[in-house]
């Protein structure tokens, strides 16, 4: 990960807009450049990954203009050989390509690339900014105006806050310019169905997901992977012991007392033989990490801060023991495939509409969630799941197909590799495990009885009703907003609302987000 900034403007306060950027210093720890660009600044944290040389330093510039990027770019050397009789490289970055690349196309280059990125670019003839981000929002980008109305463009909300009035997300698949945002790719959206066969879909799925994982073994640097013991990690890992020459180092967490998951990793490394560690925590860590892991995020959601915990804690851990920099992890299959609580969706065109919802929504819970545990300390995220060519055929499967008529929730990705060794049955057939139960469930109980004990119940009545966006409706979502507000204060329009089954399905009208209180939980994680 890396950590950029655009103040697309002369600042009001000069100090305060240095002091905002170093607070995501941990996204890229390793060198710090700010531009003067135009009337305005660029900036930018390194965290080396492709390119590990002085020389692919950003802010990149050509011609007076320049440009910053947090971002992998895949097929980067297609784009080098295309450009070389245009234009001399003097690094081995993959975000060098991307000025060339604009110079020639313009706006368009952002739809041709495949690509997790965010980037700010400052465009000398035209005197003026632009940003762009990822089509899923795997990178994250924040947006916002100061009292000036200057935009202002940056890494998190925590180098915004006090630089703007309001803090919003920058859509995803879009691209700012002249004052406006501009769709390039709409992700979510299936202009028509595969006419695939149920095995033709499973080949399809095997295929580019392998392609996915390929793709991100890439790197001048330590690659490690997050193995939970779930079907979706498990995938990623096995893929990647297969086409790695050594084994991978693989990690996995988990609560002293009950942890649901360390058993399924430790078979899942067993079987691909990896080189796997175990990260155990207890009560008290959990508790004392929770406000860090609030204040990181930038989030209330419950499901979200849940979750984040153990993930920020195993990176926490393979930060300060390892010399690993990037990390693949699992997150966006239950968004394509299916949740617990899709298998209640009364319809396939419904089952599609919630699927669009939630890709459409990523970057404020399981991306956000990914991005902030890993790159807070100083680690790259990647996304095999996310995978710009996997997600555009998913999504375009008919969901006839994708619903639940099979008695396994995520039948087309287990099908898609039955049989041919990538996992044992046991795991590649396994019901799905909440991860924040999964690290165990104890720890969601010890964070909802920290709430209970934090808040009186007339406290909680009259404080939930301070807020009218995104209402608290437990004592530990009251918490959560609590510590959201101490960082964040009014600037809840960031997250849309509440990560929660939908409500409007017959079984899914719940008060709590773990798929543990559903009726169809099972066998899950046991």
């Amino acid at each position: 990960m890396c950590s950029i900034i655009g103040y697309c403007g002369k600042p009001m306060d000069m100090t305060a807009f240095h002091r905002g950027f170093a607070q995501t210093k941990s996204r890229g720890p390793d060198d710090t450049c700010i531009l003067e660009a135009g009337q305005g600044f660029l900036g930018f944290h390194r965290l080396a990954i492709m390119g590990l040389h002085p020389e692919g330093m950003q802010p990149f510039t050509l011609n007076g203009s320049a440009v910053v990027c947090n971002g992998e770019i895949y097929g980067f050397r297609k784009f080098r050989q295309e450009l070389s009789g245009e234009y001399t490289f003097v690094s081995d970055s993959d975000c060098e390509v991307l000025l060339p690349l604009y110079e020639k196309y313009g706006t368009g280059l952002f739809a041709m690339l495949d690509a997790e990125f965010a980037c700010i670019l400052y465009d000398a003839r035209e005197n003026q900014f632009i940003a762009a981000r990822d089509p899923i929002g795997i990178r994250p980008l924040y947006w916002g105006c100061d009292a000036n109305g200057t935009i202002v463009f940056a890494s998190e909300p925590k180098n915004l806050v006090g630089l703007v009035c309001e803090i919003n997300p920058f859509p995803p698949g879009h691209y700012y310019k002249d004052g406006a945002f501009y769709s390039y790719c709409d992700i979510a959206q299936a202009k028509q169905y595969h006419d695939h066969d149920l095995e033709t879909v499973c080949k399809n799925i095997r295929e580019k997901l392998i392609t996915g994982v390929q793709k991100r073994l890439v790197a001048d640097a330590q690659v490690g992977f997050l193995l939970s013991g779930g079907l979706d990690s498990s995938l990623v890992c096995a893929i990647a012991a297969r086409e790695s020459s050594k084994p991978i180092k693989t990690f996995a967490i988990g609560m002293r007392e009950d942890a649901i998951d360390l058993k399924y990793a430790r078979q899942v490394a067993d079987f691909i033989g990896s080189d796997h560690t175990e990260v155990i925590i207890s009560r008290e860590i959990v508790l004392d990490a929770l406000e860090t892991v609030v204040e990181l995020l930038g989030t209330f959601d419950i499901t979200t801060i849940r979750a984040s915990i153990g993930m920020y804690l195993v990176c926490k851990y393979i930060h300060e023991n390892t010399d690993i920099r990037v990390l693949l992890t699992g997150e966006i299959s239950d968004e394509l495939f299916g949740y617990k609580y899709t298998d209640f969706a009364p319809s396939a065109e419904a089952f599609q509409r919630e699927a669009q919802k939630r890709v459409s929504q990523l970057h404020m819970y399981d991306v956000l969630r990914a991005d902030r545990c890993i790159s807070v300390n100083a680690l790259e995220a990647r996304v095999p799941f996310g995978d710009l060519d996997f997600v555009k055929y998913v999504m375009a499967i008919d969901p006839e197909m994708k619903l639940n008529r099979y008695g396994k929730g995520k039948y087309l990705l287990r099908h898609a590799f039955e049989g041919l060794g990538y996992l044992p049955d046991e795991i590649l057939w396994r019901e799905k495990a909440a991860f924040s139960d999964a690290v165990g469930h104890s720890m969601v109980d010890y964070l909802k009885a920290f709430a209970e004990k934090y808040f009186t119940d007339a406290e909680f009545e009259a404080e939930s009703q301070e807020y009218d966006h995104a209402r608290p409706f437990t004592k530990e979502s009251l918490l959560y907003r609590a510590l959201f507000e101490k960082y964040y204060p009014n600037q809840s329009q960031m997250i849309v609302d509440f990560w929660m089954p939908n409500r409007d399905w017959e079984g899914c009208n719940v008060n709590d987000p773990s798929a543990r209180v559903l009726s169809n939980y099972g066998a899950s994680g046991k």
